[in-house]
Parts: structure tokens; sequence; C-alpha cells
């Protein structure tokens, strides 16, 4: 794919700028993300393959996607990356874009908000919000420097849990499922209830999610660096379509990232008890990127060669926004008391086989829709509150843009 083809068949002046391997990069991690948060969206045990009289496919089943994935280190490198697009976009058409990157972080913000407090209180998008605004102040940064100050918010964060992780497992004893029997009881009964009392589940977990999100964001912030510096110096776009350094970078660095997924899984689900569960993330955030970079090159080679099916992928990252969102409707469809409330009551593999076939109907979707509208339904509405009027409207100050023009989509 090139810049200046579209994603879904859907040519025109709208579409020049976008850089559509990111799109399609933002496509395939939205897979990634569906298997880590269908798991803690279906029961107190499912990411970690069952409760303790689980089989040993859910187990396997769990094992396996802690292992392989790191979606939410692409997601972010990808944030990073789309930053400095739409800075760019707005530089050419003419905008202001401070004050369009404020406006587009609290709409970001509100929708975070509304996911977490309606359908999963996991949700990332008000942590990104957050961090975009330290990335507003870190914007001029050099790529090298970029780098630099990424890897060391990453080996500091490393180093953090280690030490701490091995404390755990030196000075606590093993603590088995049972223990948390009468907690994990009182949530399943609450996601099982109506709408005021799944309501109530979220507004609980919400400050231990948030927690758990602001340990993580020297991660998050540091992908979102490495973002800035690889768009700074066009990354994507000079080897995206390169095969040979595409294919030697992927070898390269998937042994890497399969041995630190292998630690991580071991330690987080077996056979490992839970003390190690910190001394594996340690692992995993020096060894992910690694992984994910692999990832990102064997997405990169296959839409070079099934262009169709990059076209797909592309599709539904230029909606990953409304994909995300309404992945976390229909599983809180699924599993709380807004629908079926099988809450507890499915098993890893079946939950997972559950995401295949939502993932492959939203790319399906994804092309449909996105080969006939300009943006998917939140992304509409974010660039609304973006651009302060509705997108497709002539500025209300003229000679704000070209002629009068809407500057082209931000990436």
């Amino acid at each position: 794919m090139s810049r200046g083809t579209t994603a879904a068949g859907r040519g025109g002046a709208e579409d020049r700028g976008r850089v559509h391997e990111i799109d399609a990069l933002r496509g395939f991690a939205l897979f990634g993300i569906l298997l880590v948060n269908a798991q803690l969206m279906a029961g107190p045990y499912t990411a970690f393959g069952g409760g303790p009289d689980a089989s040993a496919v859910d187990r396997a089943s769990a094992w396996a996607v802690t292992a392989t994935t790191t979606v939410y280190q692409l997601f972010s490198f990808l944030f990073g990356y789309s930053f400095v697009l739409q800075r760019r976009a707005a530089r050419e058409a003419g905008a202001a874009f401070p004050t369009q990157h404020l406006r587009r972080t609290a709409g970001l913000f509100g929708l975070g908000l509304a996911h977490a407090v309606l359908l999963y209180p996991g949700d990332i998008l008000m942590t990104y919000a957050a961090l975009a605004l330290v990335l507003y102040g870190l914007r001029d940064l050099a790529p090298r420097t970029a780098v630099r100050v990424a890897v060391c918010l990453v080996a500091g964060l490393a180093v953090l849990l280690l030490g701490y992780g091995l404390l755990t497992v030196a000075l606590t004893e093993p603590v088995t499922p049972a223990r948390y029997a009468p907690e994990a009881a009182h949530t399943v009964a609450a996601y099982r209830g109506g709408f005021p009392s799944v309501i109530g589940a979220h507004l609980r977990e919400l400050p231990a999610s948030l927690g758990a999100n602001l340990m993580y964001t020297p991660d998050m912030l540091a992908a979102f660096l490495a973002g800035l510096a690889a768009a700074g110096t066009g990354l994507v776009e000079r080897r995206g379509r390169d095969r040979v350094w595409l294919r030697r970078t992927a070898v390269r660095w998937l042994p890497v990232g399969l041995a630190g997924g292998t630690v991580t899984a071991c330690c987080a689900n077996g056979p490992l008890d839970s003390r190690w569960f910190l001394v594996g993330h340690a692992v995993s955030l020096l060894t992910a990127p690694a992984l994910t970079v692999s990832y990102a090159c064997g997405v990169l080679l296959l839409a070079g060669a099934m262009r169709p099916a990059a076209g797909v992928l592309a599709a539904s990252g230029r909606m990953a926004l409304s994909h995300y969102l309404a992945q976390s409707l229909v599983l809180a469809c699924v599993f709380t008391g807004y629908g079926f409330g099988l809450y507890d009551r499915v098993g890893t593999a079946v939950v997972l086989a559950g995401c295949v076939v939502l993932y492959g109907l939203q790319l399906a979707l994804g092309a449909r829709l996105m080969n006939r509208v300009r943006y998917g339904p939140a992304e509409l509405v974010l660039r609304t509150v973006t651009l302060a009027r509705c997108p497709g409207r002539a500025p209300a100050c003229p000679g704000s843009h070209p002629a009068g023009a809407e500057p082209r989509p931000v990436p």
C-alpha cells in the first residue's frame, strides 16, 4: 500500500496524507486488544485460564495469549506516530494545532470516561488523553533523544517492577485463588445484575484500574516517544514496503520477543505461582518491543503480498476508536446483566473463539462502512470536537484554511 491509495476503495482528496500502513497496523492491533479485554470482561479468572478447576484447554489458551500478545505497546506506538501526522496535517492546512490538540484530548478523555463507567472500567483512553498532553510538551524532541528517553523510561520501570517482584517472591507466601472466593463471588453477582448493579461494579473497580494504568504510564509514554521518533524519520513510509528489511527485522527480533513472552506467561499463568506476576511483567517490558516490532513487520509484509487483505485491515484501522468501543459494547452485552449475563460462566477457550468471530465481523463491517463514509461514528464525534464544528462544513473564520476548505483528515 502507498500513500494516496485508499484502504477500502474510497479515493479522493481526503485520503491524501494518510499513511495506510499505519491504518493496517492499527486494524491488526484491534484483534490483540479484543483478546485481552474479552478475558478481563468475561470473569475474574478468565485471563488466568479459569478458576482452580479450569480445564487444561482453558489454561493453555490463556497462557498462549499472555505469551504472544503485546498490542498495547503497538497501539501506543501508533498513537505517537499519528500525533506527528496530525501535527503535520494541521500545519499544512494552516490550522492551530495546539487548540485542536487540546480539544481532541478533551474529547478523547470524555469518550474514555463514558466507556469506563458504562462498559469497561479498564479503559485506556483517559490515560492516553492525559499522556497526550505530556507528548505535546515533548513534541520537538529530536528522534535520537526521544528514543533515549523511551529506553530510560522502560528500563527504569522494569527495574522497579523486578525489584518489587523479587521482594514479593522472597518475603510472601503463595496466594491461592480460594482466598479471593468471597470477593470474586460479590463481583460475579454484581456483573450479573441489572444496569445499576453493573454501573456500581464499574465505579468500584475504576480506581484500581486507573491505578494500574498509572503504574504503566512510563511504558506507554515510551511507546509514544518511539512513535514520535519513527514518524520524525518517516520510518514506516521509508521501510513499509522494503520486504528484505521487513523480513530481516522480523526474523531477528521474533525469538527475543517470544522468549520474553514465554517467561511472562510462566509467571502470570503458571507453572510459577502468583508471587512471580510482577517479575514476569518486568521481563515483558524489556522484551515486548521486540515482539511488537516483529508483528508490525509481519503485517507490513502481508500488506505488500495481499493487497485486498491489507485494505480490509486499513479500513478497520481508520475507525479503530469505533471498533474499540464497539468491542466493549458487545462484550458487555454478552457477559453482564446488560444482556446475557454470562460473566464467569464461559471458559477461556470459548471466549477467545468468540473473539475470532467478533473480529471477523468487525473487519467485514469496517471494509463495508469505510467504503461509503469518511469517518466511523466515534471518529466523527472526536473530529467534531477537535474542529469545534461538523466535518465538511466551512470553517467559521474565513481564510483559516486554504481556499476555505476543511483540513485533510487526521491520519
